[in-house]
């Protein structure tokens, strides 16, 4: 009887290897069980504290990092930066009791480059649910970057940026340690305003904020329904909302809608892009970092059509190259730019009157 597709499939794509970083020796046995019990994934490795990682990484390569945070000796999220450079490429899930809805340790997570976050649950709920989320957010990390190779792409340099009166930013997974690299290389002094879109729930909203406020030096607020968007603000999307702009007089003012959209994203880049594209048109400056999926493909299209400039983040840098890649490969980027080079840019345009 012959294989069923699927099964073909699976046995012909190569395993993703997962290094499991956890000091309880029942997490690491029954998460170890939960991947290997998927055809596609294998365990690497089971270790007991970040030291025992950071020794197996400069041994082996790995795909995906699962990682806790209260361990003993160095916690994970002090380990973290350390695992993303020995990793060389691997993406890291921390898996955690401490990354609760709205807790502070997943934006810092987040921030400092782990691609998602799951909460842990006690040892004796380490089944079910769990583990259909824990396998669905390998699954989706090792597929998300489903647009293949990049095509050759465009190089730009700050001395290159058009004048522009507002910047657009959109991210999804990845995002926040991508935006945190952006902010840094952006002056405090910088005054053009930020509308932020990232995917996340409502709950971590204002930590997110008040992160990035101190990553940008300047204010950072949760949206409000009309309220102003002006020199030196930072208004970020809620989590509940999507992040739209409307010009009234000379005034441009923030507006929340709840419609939905083709992404099904809430919130979502394409609303505020095409908003943006309405109000500010040529004038706009649009930039996609690191997330899954074609949220902002389409805002992408209006804004470009608007004669507004594009930026998107590289390949290379990005925890999946989803939403960057989808604007890219439609043409409608005019740099493709680590974030660190796309925040130099950006503070290379010219600041409003």
């Amino acid at each position: 009887m012959p294989a069923r597709p699927h099964t073909l499939a699976a046995r012909a794509a190569p395993e993703a290897r997962i290094l499991i970083v956890d000091d309880s020796v029942v997490a690491r046995a029954v998460i170890g069980k939960m991947i290997e019990a998927e055809p596609r994934f294998t365990v690497a490795g089971a270790v007991a504290d970040a030291h025992a990682a950071l020794d197996f990484l400069q041994r082996e390569s790995v795909d995906v990092i699962l990682l806790d945070i209260e361990m003993p000796g160095v916690d994970g999220l002090t380990a973290l930066p350390d695992l993303l450079a020995c990793g060389r490429g691997a993406r890291v899930i921390v898996v955690s009791s401490s990354c609760a809805e709205g807790a502070a340790a997943t934006i810092q997570a987040l921030t400092l480059g782990a691609a998602d976050t799951l909460v842990k649950p006690g040892i004796g709920n380490l089944v079910g649910k769990f583990g259909d989320a824990l396998t669905e957010k390998i699954a989706r990390l090792i597929d998300g970057d489903d647009l293949g190779a990049s095509r050759p792409q465009p190089i730009a340099s700050a001395g290159q940026a058009e004048d522009f009166d507002i910047v657009a930013i959109g991210a999804s997974t990845g995002g926040i340690h991508a935006l945190s690299q952006m902010l840094r290389a952006i002056p405090p002094s910088f005054q053009t305003p930020m509308l932020i879109t990232q995917h996340l729930p409502a709950s971590f909203m204002p930590y997110f904020a008040a992160q990035i406020a101190v990553l940008a030096g300047r204010t950072c607020e949760v949206a409000q329904d009309h309220a102003r968007i002006k020199p030196g603000r930072i208004l970020i999307a809620p989590g509940d909302a999507h992040l739209r702009c409307a010009r009234y007089g000379e005034a441009v003012v923030a507006r929340l809608t709840h419609e939905k959209v083709a992404s099904g994203c809430l919130p979502s880049v394409d609303p505020m892009f095409a908003s943006v594209a309405e109000s500010f048109g040529a004038r706009a400056l649009g930039i996609v970092l690191s997330g899954m999926g074609r949220d902002g493909a389409q805002g992408a299209a209006r804004l470009a059509h608007a004669g507004g400039a594009l930026v998107v983040q590289d390949k290379a840098s990005s925890v999946v190259w989803g939403m960057p890649g989808a604007v890219a490969q439609a043409g409608f980027a005019q740099a493709v730019l680590p974030p660190d080079e796309i925040g130099r840019l950006i503070a290379g345009g010219k600041r409003p009157a």
